[in-house]
């Protein structure tokens, strides 16, 4: 498999899209932060080359299910930064009209099946929708996103069981970033990795540094090919780490700031942009010049989203379903 950053249009769009996601979250804390967008959210700052190399592997009508941590997903799953800042800012004009935010963001067109506030949530979606394109006979795969503590749910044990009984096209990434809220995954699990539970379902189970975008993107590319040739599901445990707290109300008093700083120095971007400007495929004005372009789309992204209508809190029961 060729690497992200042997060639100028892949390196450019790989880190192109990571700084779209670092950006779009800055902006997005910043917002939070003066009082001009409510509830709550959880940022990925430091994991963006998980979501980027995971999501380059893919075909644009592979599909992937979120978490509540999951803007990053969605950017490199190909998002409209406009729709995705309008919903945020509960707009009319957001991907679900204003009323899903941070945590419930949708995207079918561009096979985003969607965001979910429950951990776990979306391991069985993943798992339910590689079973209806392998029935429908349509040549896709699914990628399931989560974190560490969704690895102790029933909802992950039971998708993947049931995946690798009917050997889905599906892949199971586990963001492994270190605590599952405050909770850290060396007290949380019997087993020392992620990645060594696929064995009890007899699936492989791949461990990789989730902070290299192309190690990332090597590992679940083969699991993809795996997957689209009829061999089942691969779990996939990505180690990385987020700079922020688990969401806005978390005060960060369960780690050191030792700990936090070494991890800031393993900045996933910055490590790309010195082995695509140390192998000549990018210049250093080509990576300024891409990280100010972020900054401007997503300045933009933000300005026009803002000047959006307000999403019509009289329309909110048109969008409610009910049987009896």
């Amino acid at each position: 498999m060729t690497r992200l950053g042997d060639d100028p249009r892949t390196a450019r769009s790989t880190l192109e899209t990571m700084w779209r996601i670092r950006r779009f979250e800055e902006a997005v804390d910043d917002l939070f932060a003066r009082g001009l967008m409510h509830g709550t959210m959880h940022l990925s700052i430091g994991q963006e080359a998980s979501a980027t190399g995971t999501c380059f592997a893919l075909r644009d009508d592979d599909a992937i299910t979120s978490t509540h941590r999951g803007h990053g997903h969605c950017i490199a799953k190909g998002a409209d930064l406009e729709r995705m800042m309008a919903e945020l800012l509960a707009k009319e004009t957001g991907y679900c009209r204003g009323r899903g935010g941070s945590m419930h963001i949708a995207d079918v067109a561009t096979g985003n099946l969607g965001a979910n506030g429950i951990v776990a949530g979306g391991i069985p979606i993943a798992a339910g929708a590689g079973l209806a394109y392998m029935i429908q006979g349509i040549d896709r795969v699914v990628v399931s996103f989560f974190g560490d503590g969704a690895t102790n749910e029933g909802a992950f044990h039971e998708a993947v069981n049931l995946a690798a009984i009917w050997k889905l096209p599906v892949i199971f990434v586990c963001e492994n970033n270190k605590y599952g809220m405050s909770f850290s995954t060396a007290k949380s699990m019997g087993v020392k990795t992620v990645a060594e539970r696929a064995a009890a379902y007899g699936i492989p189970g791949l461990r990789v540094d989730g902070n290299d975008v192309e190690a990332v993107h090597e590992a679940v590319g083969t699991a993809v090919q795996r997957a689209r040739s009829g061999e089942g599901p691969t779990l996939v445990e990505a180690l990385t780490y987020r700079w922020k707290g688990h969401s806005k109300s978390d005060k960060n008093l369960y780690r050191t700031k030792e700990e936090i700083t070494e991890w800031r120095s393993q900045d996933p971007i910055e490590r790309f942009e010195r082995i695509v400007v140390e192998r000549g495929v990018l210049s250093t004005t080509d990576v300024e010049e891409i990280r100010a372009a972020a900054t401007n789309d997503i300045r933009d992204a933000a300005r026009r989203a803002n000047a959006a209508p307000d999403a019509n809190p009289d329309d909110l029961l048109t969008a409610v379903y009910a049987t009896a």
